[in-house]
């Protein structure tokens, strides 16, 4: 049930304990991955993580001049609607095709709250004067499975990385906390997604036969490979009027000096990136799978950027 007007600070609190720490009441069983357990486990952390926050009473704080020209002047907010509209229609067509009906329902589930992230980009940028490119039309995917891999791995990437770009925002002091704190529940919701997406994976690859597997392991390629190219170049894209827009996938990685005044490296925007990921995850039961790709490729990579820094201040 969402709140019908703006919640107490008590009801609040309560909220983002529990959407931030969550551990099954079977304490120190071995779960076996792709197994009916391992299959309750997540759908059950997710359901009762819900945060039910309402995008419509959600205080958006006044901003000084210069805190506003800051937020309008980020090239994200066009390609941020866009991507929460793609992305609750990939998990919705996707959910559509599942047989195992709890499975199915959290699909469905995340699919609203990216819908309600949708929501939530749209009141803050009407909020605040953000002027958008006319929306695309979202097309119904043709592969849902295809879609919704490259939506969840995406999702992966993405949100690694803006988890470090938030700490940075929030820390920098150029944002007012109001506006960070509004964003917050959002950000966590984010982990939980990609929380559910990496245990999906693992129960489903474990319930498929050998030659689906076979297949599903080179889709599962195929993604990783289109997400690199993708992110190697700006995304071109119609909006409803026909006129293309050029748009940064690659904010995440790239837009640390649009929120913070520090000479951040890109080795100390790495190394935060990996420790807000730990913490985000930290509160859920541990014997749920996390994301792996992308802070075993950092944390591979850290050494590196850190040796050639050091070459670059001698």
């Amino acid at each position: 049930m969402l709140p019908e007007s703006e919640p107490d600070a008590a009801t609040i609190a309560a909220s983002e304990t529990r959407t931030r720490h969550w551990s099954s009441k079977q304490q120190g069983k071995r779960v076996r991955y792709g197994s009916a357990e391992h299959k309750l486990m997540m759908c059950r952390m997710f359901e009762e993580t819900f945060n039910p926050y309402r995008p419509s009473v959600l205080r958006w704080p006044t901003l000084d001049e210069a805190a506003l020209h800051r937020i309008t002047s980020l090239p994200i907010w066009d390609i941020a609607v866009q991507t929460e509209g793609k992305a609750r229609l990939r998990m919705a067509a996707y959910a559509r095709t599942v047989a195992d009906p709890d499975m199915r329902n959290v699909l469905a589930q995340n699919a609203w709250e990216e819908n309600r992230h949708k929501e939530v980009l749209s009141k803050m940028v009407q909020h605040y004067g953000i002027a958008l490119v006319p929306e695309p039309p979202y097309e119904y995917p043709q592969d849902p499975e295809w879609a919704y891999l490259v939506t969840g791995y995406s999702e992966c990437i993405d949100s690694f990385f803006a988890f470090g770009l938030f700490k940075v925002a929030h820390d920098s002091g150029l944002f007012p906390p109001e506006l960070i704190d509004t964003f917050e529940p959002v950000m966590q919701e984010e982990c939980r997604h990609i929380l559910l997406f990496a245990n999906w994976v693992a129960w489903h690859r474990r319930n498929l036969s050998l030659l689906q597997r076979i297949a599903f392991e080179w889709k599962v390629f195929r993604v990783w490979c289109f997400l690199g190219l993708e992110r190697m170049e700006l995304a071109k894209s119609l909006d409803a009027d026909g006129n293309e827009h050029a748009q940064d996938n690659n904010f995440t990685v790239t837009g640390a000096q649009s929120v913070t005044t520090q000479d951040l490296s890109v080795a100390e925007l790495m190394a935060t990136c990996l420790s807000e990921n730990d913490r985000r995850f930290s509160g859920y039961d541990p014997r749920l799978l996390r994301p792996a790709t992308m802070p075993f490729l950092v944390k591979l990579a850290l050494p590196v950027l850190r040796f050639f820094e050091r070459r670059k201040r001698k």
